[in-house]
């Protein structure tokens, strides 16, 4: 799956969670840029990203995420390329 598949489906997660279709997210977009991500939202985001995805984030992958980026190359590793 490339990346930009990735970010597309991403996107659609993101806008589904935080009810928003205005966002748009990118490698550098961390909690800070979207209004609503707080430590509850991010909880449901993740579930989210696995159900969309197909696997679990481990404990290391959640808590070592800084931004989306991040986020993408953790699912291009696990769903594969």
């Amino acid at each position: 799956m490339s990346q930009e598949e990735i970010y597309q489906r991403l996107n659609k997660v993101f806008q589904d969670v935080f009810d928003d279709e205005t966002i748009t997210i990118k490698a550098e977009t961390t909690a800070n840029d979207i209004e609503g991500w707080d430590s509850l939202e991010h909880i449901n985001l993740m579930v989210a990203v696995e159900k969309e995805f197909g696997f679990k984030f481990n404990m290391n992958e959640v808590t070592s995420m800084k931004n989306v980026g991040e986020m993408v190359s953790i699912i291009q590793e696990r769903v594969g390329n």
